[in-house]
């Protein structure tokens, strides 16, 4: 019997530092043929030359000492294809896919999903961080799991804390627009896993995606740029339930790439800018009657956090919550085409898919 089919979608930027432990783990599992996506966004680091040299052979690769479970790294040559190109067999397959500008984590989910979907034996599309690591049952989990469902997601652990989860589900507050992480600091094997009833959405940080979700909703909504993407995707759901995996399990280096808050540090301004401006963006589209709420709200943590001697972090949540234009030691770490999208008016509601 052929193995069962799993979309993996990995989007890049600027990940040369963690991306070689997401893919040796990935090509580690087991009982299942992956299909991965990765799907850079103009990384300026040496992210792409790494992934080359890697899949050569030429870059040698041992698993870090802190990995969070015993891995193998595997046999190379591996093969890199092109965009277009369908594997067969039961062995696991990479393809990886230069988009040429930093049009936001969004833009580069929905490409990799573009291009797993032109299989048609790929029923679930797993979008995983690049700064994750995956035990070698993870996938085939996902890949198994029973019943229809929009969106699925399973238990996230800190790498650096593995014992801790990051988040076992999403809640949303529907007056002020905060996200909540559900299980967020517990510890794992004393907390018991969620119901899928309570969650309101899954991280984009793991998220498997049905494929009737995927051609009934749509692609993921791009105007955000960062962050709230998965928000809003998962209220799109309609009948389709969420749901909820206990045997999948993923290790997640938060916040490598954009600075967002960990354990032991708090967000960076280019972070935060983004996540204000996105929930205030969320709440302007869903919540309208929340608004005021919404903004009393931002006031009051730019107030806290200023207290605290975060002056600029402070300014830049009110300017994010405003979507009023960013400092310029936000913008300036933008190039100038991805700083051109990122700070577009967003869609309308008359614009948006059904």
């Amino acid at each position: 019997m052929p193995l069962p089919k799993l979309g993996v979608v990995v989007v890049t930027f600027n990940a040369a530092d963690v991306i070689l432990d997401c893919l040796e783990s990935l090509l580690a599992s087991q009982g299942v043929a992956l299909r991965i996506a990765v799907v850079d966004n103009a990384s300026t680091d040496d992210t792409l030359d790494l992934i080359r040299a890697w899949a050569s052979g030429t870059q040698p690769y041992s698993p870090p000492v802190d990995m969070p479970f015993g891995l193998t790294a595997s046999s190379k040559p591996v093969t890199l294809h092109p965009a277009g190109h369908q594997a067969a067999g039961d062995s696991h397959s990479i393809t990886l896919i230069e988009t040429g500008i930093n049009a936001g984590f969004a833009a580069g989910v929905n490409c990799g999903l573009a291009e797993l979907a032109l299989d048609s034996g790929i029923d679930r599309f797993w979008v995983l961080n690049p700064d994750s690591a995956v035990p070698a049952d993870t996938a085939l989990a996902f890949a198994r799991h029973e019943g229809a469902f929009s969106l699925m997601g399973g238990r996230v652990l800190y790498y650096d804390a593995p014992d801790i989860i990051q988040i076992d589900g999403g809640t949303i507050n529907k007056r002020t627009g905060v996200t909540g992480n559900i299980g967020l600091g517990c510890e794992a094997t004393k907390t018991a896993h969620p119901n899928p009833a309570d969650i309101d959405f899954i991280t984009g940080a793991s998220v498997v995606a049905s494929r009737t979700f995927y051609e009934t909703a749509g692609p993921m909504p791009e105007d955000y740029f960062l962050y709230y993407e998965e928000v809003d995707w998962a209220l799109r759901r309609g009948d389709l339930p969420l749901a909820y995996c206990p045997q999948a399990l993923v290790y997640h280096r938060a916040g490598t790439a954009i600075g967002s808050p960990t354990l032991g540090r708090p967000a960076s301004p280019f972070s935060l800018y983004f996540k204000h401006r996105a929930r205030l963006r969320f709440v302007r589209r869903h919540f309208t009657s929340s608004l005021p709420v919404a903004l009393i709200y931002s006031a009051a943590k730019a107030i806290q956090i200023a207290l605290k001697g975060y002056g600029r972090e402070a300014w830049t949540i009110v300017l994010g919550s405003l979507n009023a234009a960013p400092p310029p030691h936000v913008r300036r770490i933008l190039s100038k085409d991805a700083a051109e999208i990122a700070f577009r008016p967003p869609v309308k509601p008359s614009q948006e898919p059904e």
